[in-house]
Parts: C-alpha cells; structure tokens; sequence
C-alpha cells in the first residue's frame, strides 16, 4: 500500500473512531430503528401538514437529488410545537438516521435512510481517487459495473447488509464512479412475497418499502424485464 493511500485511509478511519468518544448506551440508542420514533414523527408531520395548508415540514432539495434523500424533514419545522426534539437516532441528534418522507404528494410517509452506508461508499470513493480511476470489472448493464476489488487493494469484495432480507449485497458503479448498493436479490425477494404487477420501464424499489421502515439508500432504480419478468437496472439515458 503507497503512502497516499495509506495516510487518506488513516484519515477516515480517525474520523469513523471518533464515534468511539460517546458512551455505549448512546451510541446503541443512536443506531435502533425504533418504530415508536418513527410513528411519532409520522404524526407531527401530519398535524404539521393540516396546520398549514397541505404544506410538508421539509427541506429545499435540488432538482435532481436522489428520490429517497429528496423530502428530508426539517425537525425546526416541527419542533418542539409539533414533537419534543428530534428522536435521538436522528441525523440531526448525532444518529445515524435521515427522516425522510415517501409518496410526499399522494400520501407522505416517514421513513429512514441509513446514513451508515456512506462511510463504506467514502472509503471505496477514496481508493478509487488514489488509484486514479475506477477499475470496472463486470458489465452488468449500459454503463453500471462491479468493481475490481484487487485493484483496490481489497482482500476480497465488500458487502453491505440489507435491511430487509439481511442478506448481504455488493455494491455496483456507474460511469460517472459513482458507487450503489445493488438491491435486486432484495426485490427478487419482495417479488416472490407478493402478488403486484409492475410494467416494464416502472420503477419498481418502492416494493422494498411495503413492509418495512426503510428505504433503499444509496440505490440505482430498478424495473421488470418484460421477458423474464425479473428485476433488471433502469436505464435512464
């Protein structure tokens, strides 16, 4: 491992430790995806919604800011009138949760978006600057890529657990080096749970929310091969 690597990689990993300066406790309650917190929020959000006409307690966002980052709720906007403080595993209570709002116009939704992930897409974003370009491997549709991990300097290929199926995934990139959690075998999954009908060229991630507080972080948008019937990438361009 060169020096640059080796100091950048040194770098991040004081700045994860830091986290090791809480307590125990603390940090256990920062990192639980409580149901109770969330339905709390849930009904500040909506007695927020009635008291100003339709309007939701949420953050400006760009135009082409990812659709589940897109509608973070504003806690200034709700507290302490509408809820205390924001729950403790919230981003903005030293958690490691953004509240975020789903269907905002048909029927806004709380859910969470694991800001954990980041650091593990941090860490691969690092590596790739200092080998100075990303080193694809597999194609696995137009212009999104698994990594060559060696050249990395990686052992072996990283993966993330997945909220909902607990199975492990890997991560993919695009064109752009940009880096995603690849949640297909979590939709094959929810496919096979349920009986719904998606058209090919639909969106289809929103499966992985039915049954669950989370959303899918970090991840490219999915839909059904007309053919086979199994979840393929969502080519955009």
């Amino acid at each position: 491992m060169n020096k640059k690597l080796l100091i950048l990689l040194w770098s991040s990993l004081l700045v994860m430790l830091s986290g090791c300066m809480y307590p125990d406790e603390k940090l256990v309650q920062n990192q639980i995806p409580y149901q109770d917190q969330v339905e709390s929020v849930q009904a500040a959000v909506m007695q927020f919604k009635e008291d100003n006409g339709g309007i939701l307690p949420i953050k400006n966002s760009e135009e082409n800011t990812p659709v589940y980052q897109k509608y973070l709720i504003d806690f200034n906007k709700i507290s302490p009138k509408y809820i205390h403080e924001p729950p403790g595993n919230a981003f903005e209570s030293g958690g490691v949760f953004q509240y975020v709002i789903v269907d905002a116009e048909t029927n806004p939704t709380v859910k969470l978006f694991d800001l954990r992930l980041s650091e593990m897409i941090s860490e691969l974003k690092l590596r790739i600057k200092v080998q100075g370009y990303p080193p694809y491997k597999e194609k696995l549709a137009e212009g999104i890529y698994t990594l060559d991990y060696e050249k990395l300097g990686y052992e072996e290929e990283l993966f993330v657990e997945s909220p909902y199926t607990k199975q492990m995934l890997p991560f993919v990139i695009n064109g752009e080096a940009e880096i995603f959690v690849d949640y297909r075998a979590d939709i094959v999954a929810a496919l096979e749970k349920e009986e719904l009908h998606y058209e090919p060229g639909e969106d289809i991630r929103n499966i992985l929310l039915n049954d669950s507080v989370f959303v899918p972080a970090y991840s490219l948008p999915y839909t059904i091969d007309s053919d086979t019937k199994e979840p393929i990438f969502l080519l955009t361009n």
